[in-house]
């Protein structure tokens, strides 16, 4: 089979297509077979992500939702955030989350942290 880039949705389900058939003969590491299986769902995850990316969702948005789930009102975050004033500029976005806010919504709201950190995925390091 020609390998090449993945470019439209009838090329990507030609690809699964193959790949259910490769998965099926169970072929040998290091053999033509299995190079072609590896390549093509090398080629399937690049399409994916490129046409169907899910974005992280917005720290603002997750509060919103968490606080929708919990019944709670803008004034149930005042004893994290601070005063009431302070939790209305975070809810509209007019102020960012500081680390004490961060750390005390997560508790409080049962949150990751990283849902309330904002960082791009290609700058985090370990």
């Amino acid at each position: 089979m020609l390998l090449k880039p993945i470019t439209n949705e009838s090329q990507y389900d030609e690809a699964l297509d193959r790949v259910d058939v490769l998965m099926e003969l169970q072929p040998a590491l290091e053999t033509e077979l299995s190079n072609e299986l590896e390549i093509l769902v090398i080629l399937i995850e690049k399409y994916e992500e490129k046409n169907w990316a899910i974005s992280e969702p917005d720290p603002i948005e997750a509060i919103k939702v968490r606080m929708e789930q919990m019944h709670l009102k803008q004034k149930d975050l005042v004893p994290y955030i601070g005063n009431a004033s302070k939790v209305s500029e975070v809810l509209n976005k007019k102020i960012g989350l500081s680390l004490s806010m961060i750390t005390n919504l997560a508790s409080a709201l049962h949150l990751p942290l990283e849902a309330l950190i904002n960082l791009p995925k290609k700058h985090i390091t370990y």
